[in-house]
């Protein structure tokens, strides 16, 4: 039988809420404007969005006349525009509001090509000519079609802009004569920001497509991304449509990058800074991370996490400048599925209760995320790539299509179109409509200010505020049935809630809320009657980042002397000064006994890492792939995909150890915060 938890937030008596008054004798300095800044009204907008993500030719089949026949993945490959058109209805149905589809644009085959050129060209990635429809997708005029047929239906349209790189063969030039310049991936800017202007205003303009998203988004400078911007901007204001309520609208100018990175990284590449904003909204791939980590396992088999993980990652947005506006997504034509990832882990699979359960979960998760976020195609119904789980060998996964970056290039099962769903299959698909009603109707959720009441190995509770609309998320992180208990301070609430799915009534009794949570089950609850002050929350004061001995000190002499190790180890790994590289100011010495350090200039953040020589042998990761600041961990042999996280807490100077025991093997390793002089 399973057993039932009983799980209580605690207050202390040092409470605390809100924000703390000013002394009317402070002045404060006005902070510069920003060179161009983002626009209000886009931002506003995108936060509600819900973007139903299409890989074009893996998708649906609509017209037998066209279609590559061949690509990357296990789906039929011809997939086409008419099949996203036919399938209009059901994306509307699961309650999205936008369509990203993969590039569209042609891919002129060169004669005597290799299957491989081939494959690439399905994807769209490389393109030879941005200014046609590639005819193995259909033609223009089908785009036209799509583009207005989703609008009538309260549907965006977003294409996918490759402004980085292009067909190595060479790309033809603009309907104004431009050509981008220097090498095919990647090109050369400032010289190649003309050329890509013109293809990022012209669909807007000849389509009304309401804006990009932006393939490797770090092969652009971001002052250019800046200058892309303005011009999307000026042409969403220069067309207009009429939605699905009758309105005139222009195109929303929405653009979101692709920066596969840690959050300093994606600041740097894509946000650009406060005074200079570049890019307005990039895929929040940190927390999409954290997010699988906690209900399944990353595609390195990295699991098990909880509630204090998806709260860290979700702080780590402090990282980012003002403007800046993460998407959220599952997955995507370039990691594996969510119900693959169940699999890797050997934690459930499609047979299972709890694969369906963690499903909803994890969706769930994303319904409560401030801002937008993105839904791959089919992870709406839990679809998985058929005897796939482990990782297949390079020299023969890419010919059956089950690499890890491109299993999840499945054909689309769409419920009435190319398949019936079973009934696991309607559940979810059912539960994700629910949820998505939810984030149309409830500002809080899309657009709040959120309060975190509890983070911990079993649950995850967040307050929820946006105008009059509160509410309290809460998700079980954990496989046993639990009772939540929530006084009325911690809840910021003075009366009922109510479960927006499912109806039920909580009320307080003794000024505490008692509310059961099945293993991994949701609850999105509705405050009828907010305390005037919020919620009050107390948590655990910060723990020390400095640590103790002789590993904490960061002043130790280097000896003369040849230690165990037998060749100069690095901390090497996604910080911002060497992304994996491994760098000099990150090379251990010897400091006697066993011991090695190095002292490093940190900045907050996560980060994930390895212990290892130039040579990559040998190579160490903690035990648990987990460290903390101040605290000893255990290590082991590392390998590929075997990395530590750690999490910087604070900027500063920071001291790293390893430690050898008497025979040589590896023993433990500290990062460490240095004192202050």
């Amino acid at each position: 039988m399973t057993q039932m938890k009983t799980v209580a937030v605690v207050i202390s008596a040092a409470l605390f809420a809100g924000c703390a008054s000013q002394s009317p004798n402070i002045t404060h300095k006005a902070s510069p404007l920003p060179e161009y800044a983002c626009s209000t009204y886009t931002s506003d907008k995108s936060n509600d969005l819900r973007i139903y993500q299409v890989m074009v030719e893996s998708f649906v089949d609509g017209d037998k006349a066209v279609g590559h026949g061949t690509g990357y993945g296990t789906s039929h490959h011809h997939g086409d525009l008419q099949g996203i058109i036919d399938s209009l209805d059901y994306i509307k149905s699961l309650g999205m509001n936008a369509i990203w589809m993969t590039p569209v644009f042609y891919s002129k085959p060169m004669e005597g090509q290799s299957h491989w050129d081939d494959r690439l060209d399905a994807t769209g990635y490389f393109a030879t000519d941005y200014f046609a429809i590639d005819p193995r997708f259909g033609t223009v005029e089908q785009a036209r079609e799509l583009v207005e047929k989703a609008h009538a239906k309260g549907l965006y349209v977003f294409f996918d802009g490759v402004f980085g790189h292009h067909k190595k063969s060479g790309v033809m030039p603009s309907p104004a004569g431009l050509l981008p310049v220097g090498e095919h991936n990647p090109v050369s800017y400032p010289q190649s920001l003309p050329f890509y202007q013109e293809v990022a205003t012209y669909w807007i303009r000849e389509l009304k497509i309401d804006g990009w998203r932006l393939d490797q988004a770090y092969q652009v400078p971001t002052e250019a991304w800046t200058e892309i911007r303005k011009a999307v901007d000026e042409a969403s204001q220069s067309v207009t449509y009429q939605n699905d309520k009758g309105e005139t609208v222009n195109p929303l100018g929405y653009m979101v990058a692709e920066i596969w990175k840690e959050e300093n990284t994606i600041a740097q590449q894509g946000y650009g800074s406060e005074e200079k904003p570049a890019l307005c909204s990039a895929f929040d791939f940190p927390m999409r991370y954290r997010l699988v980590e906690t209900f399944a396992v990353n595609e390195n088999g990295m699991g098990g996490k909880g509630g204090s993980w998806l709260d860290e990652g979700m702080n780590l947005h402090s990282l980012y400048p003002s403007h800046a506006q993460p998407n959220l997504m599952l997955g995507n034509h370039d990691v594996l599925r969510f119900g693959d990832l169940l699999q890797r882990g050997a934690i459930a699979e499609p047979s299972d209760p709890e694969y369906w359960q963690r499903h909803k979960a994890a969706m769930s998760f994303m319904a409560a995320y401030t801002g937008p976020i993105t839904l791959y195609y089919g992870d709406e119904i839990g679809d998985e790539t058929a005897d796939f789980a482990q990782k297949n060998p390079d020299d023969t996964c890419a010919l059956e299509g089950k690499c890890d970056d491109h299993s999840g290039r499945t054909s689309a099962k769409i419920d009435g179109i190319t398949t019936g769903l079973n009934e696991q299959q309607r559940d979810l698909k059912k539960y994700v409509s629910s949820l998505m009603a939810l984030r149309e109707n409830h500002p809080a959720l899309s657009e709040g200010a959120r309060t975190n009441i509890r983070a911990d190995q079993e649950v995850y509770i967040d307050h929820k505020q946006s105008g009059d609309d509160k509410l309290l998320y809460m998700v079980s992180t954990d496989d046993e049935f639990q009772m939540v208990m929530l006084t009325t301070q911690e809840a910021g609430s003075d009366s009922r809630l109510v479960d927006l799915l499912t109806g039920e009534l909580f009320y307080p009794k003794n000024n505490e809320y008692s509310i059961r949570l099945k293993p991994f089950e949701s609850r999105f609850l509705r405050i009828a009657k907010p305390l005037a002050g919020g919620p009050i929350v107390s948590k655990d004061g910060a723990r020390s980042m400095t640590g103790e001995g002789f590993l904490a000190q960061c002043d130790n002499p280097t000896v003369n002397e040849v230690g165990p190790a037998g060749t100069t180890l690095f901390v090497v790994g996604s910080f911002p000064d060497s992304n994996w590289l491994h760098k000099p100011q990150r090379a251990f010495k010897y400091k006697g006994n066993g011991v090695y350090q190095t002292v490093v200039d940190e900045r907050k953040g996560s980060y994930r890492f390895q212990y290892a020589s130039a040579q990559w042998s040998p190579q160490y990761t903690a035990a648990d792939l987990a460290q903390k600041a101040g605290q000893p961990a255990a290590l082991k042999a590392g390998g590929y995909g075997a990395d530590t996280s750690v999490m910087i807490p604070e900027p500063g100077r920071y001291v790293w150890s390893l430690t050898f025991k008497d025979s040589g093997e590896i023993d433990q390793a500290m990062v460490s915060r240095c004192a202050e002089d």
